[in-house]
């Protein structure tokens, strides 16, 4: 790989792998070129950036997500989806009032969407639910990736089913799910997100809050350096109480803390659990003292978020207004992003979640609260972004393992591969779906679909790569054409002109 770099200083160099957490015998050459590939990268890294992942654990039914409602496509999504039965898994087509026993009667018909580049004879909707999706859709704030998901290359169905390659262990949740977020099965030890940090790093003051997760590990954050830091919806992670009491002793927790830093010998392993557990209760200091309160900014009106208006979704189910999971999450995204300069941050990815996506049974429930609390907290996220004055700077995308079966299975829907996808934020050239979408077919009689885009049971087959979606990201953040392809090696398969998919500005 090639960079053109200007001469680095000895004291710069050594600042950048500071920076990089490369110290001492780890001062090698992977982290000498990291640091170097750094420089170039922030060389070109103006203002502030940062992607944020939400995944949605589980496998996303694609199906009644988005969908194509033209008459031919309704009928075939209506006859594979069991329009006809009161407990089938199809929606109620566009215009349906709300009203009716079943869910999907209560909820209404499909909201209709408009993107700015006709597909000829298709019209398109989103799930019921999603209201708000379809208001930011209008206003260009949100963009559709049609038919994303995990490719070795560009392929048809003919070649897939000749046996061309194809991702290791499709339908897998533990393996889609490493895949998407590493191009690579379980066990994979990097991420995509994390990658691009290694790469963009060298210029935040505080190099451990470039990858943060509100939710647990993640590969995706992971790079070769970049370690994700993790922290809880309610701000960073004390080791200890809350409160700084152990025991109900303020001496007690302060010995448990200097004990964690400290080493009775020089055995190894022991050293690097006091200077692990020393780098994390800095880190939560520092973070600590640099977010502002809750109430302190257009992310919080309530100094307990339960009692949040702002951060509460309409339960389809119920009716009531519920504390959303998701918009915690992203409110302290937004409270770590409004830190940025108290922590010296240039570039940053964080990692957010939702759960119960899997539904092969009971999918008119769960999937409907699951987009509901999904368009609510985009929603809560973007206008929070936005009166902070940072939505130029912030792309929000989501991810899941799989798609679904166009079929139903009678109560819900089956592992699939492809799915459509949202991106938001200021700088996303919204209202539009950006790739082909997908042709529903109908079924052959023995188990597969007539449409060149379906496989067995409507198995939605890509169209576009889970790589290209990736890069189009990578590059909006910054990166140059050499490092995206040495970070997603799949991308090298497709032409210069299919890498970028043109979903940002």
């Amino acid at each position: 790989m090639s960079h053109n770099l200007s001469p680095i200083s000895r004291r710069a160099l050594l600042r950048r792998a500071g920076a990089l957490g490369v110290a001492g015998p780890a001062m090698s050459a992977l982290g000498l070129n990291l640091a170097a590939m750094g420089q170039a990268s922030a060389a070109n890294a103006t203002g502030y950036k940062a992607l944020v992942c939400i995944f949605m654990y589980g496998g996303n039914d694609a199906y009644n997500t988005v969908l194509a409602t033209d008459s031919a496509s309704w009928a075939a999504y209506g006859t594979a989806r069991e329009i006809s039965n009161a407990s089938g898994i199809a929606l109620a087509a566009p215009g349906t009032p709300a009203s009716g026993s079943t869910l999907h009667a209560r909820l209404g018909g499909v909201l209709p969407i408009n993107p700015s580049t006709a597909q000829a004879g298709r019209s398109f909707a989103l799930h019921p639910v999603m209201g708000s999706v379809r208001d930011m859709f209008a206003a260009n704030r949100v963009a559709v990736v049609a038919n994303v998901g995990p490719l070795s290359g560009p392929t048809t169905k003919a070649a897939y089913l000749a046996g061309a390659a194809r991702p290791p262990k499709l339908f897998s949740h533990n393996d889609q799910q490493s895949f998407w977020q590493a191009f690579n099965t379980e066990g994979a030890s990097n991420g995509w997100g994390g990658r691009m940090t290694d790469l963009l790093m060298a210029n935040n003051s505080n190099a451990m809050f470039s990858a943060m997760s509100l939710t647990g590990n993640a590969v995706w954050l992971s790079g070769q350096k970049a370690k994700p830091f993790q922290m809880a919806p309610s701000g960073a992670i004390r080791v200890g109480t809350p409160d700084g009491l152990l025991f109900g002793s303020a001496t007690a927790q302060q010995t448990m803390r200097s004990l964690m830093r400290t080493t009775r010998n020089n055995h190894v392993f022991e050293r690097d659990h006091a200077a692990v557990s020393a780098r994390s209760m800095d880190a939560e200091g520092i973070l600590s003292t640099a977010l502002p309160a809750i109430t302190a900014g257009p992310w919080g009106s309530a100094a307990d978020p339960a009692a949040d208006p702002a951060l509460k979704y309409k339960d389809p189910l119920t009716g009531l207004a519920t504390t959303n999971p998701l918009a915690l999450q992203l409110q302290a995204v937004a409270r770590t992003i409004a830190a940025r300069q108290t922590l010296g941050m240039a570039r940053q990815v964080f990692f957010v979640s939702m759960p119960n996506f899997d539904s092969h049974d009971e999918q008119n429930a769960t999937h409907a609260q699951n987009l509901a609390m999904l368009a609510q907290g985009m929603s809560y996220f973007d206008k929070t972004l936005t009166a902070m004055g940072v939505d130029q700077n912030v792309t929000t995308f989501t991810a899941s393992d799989f798609g679904r079966t166009f079929a139903s299975n009678g109560d819900g829907c089956d592992h699939g591969w492809g799915g459509h996808h949202f991106v938001m934020g200021g700088a996303v050239k919204g209202g539009n779906i950006y790739g082909d979408f997908p042709v529903y077919g109908t079924s052959d009689g023995a188990g597969g679909f007539t449409s060149e885009n379906q496989l067995a049971g409507g198995v939605l087959l890509p169209t576009l790569g889970a790589a290209n979606y990736a890069a189009t990201l990578g590059k909006w953040l910054g990166l140059s054409d050499s490092e995206l392809l040495s970070i997603l090696p799949s991308l090298s398969t497709w032409n210069a002109s299919q890498r970028n998919l043109g979903f940002m500005a």
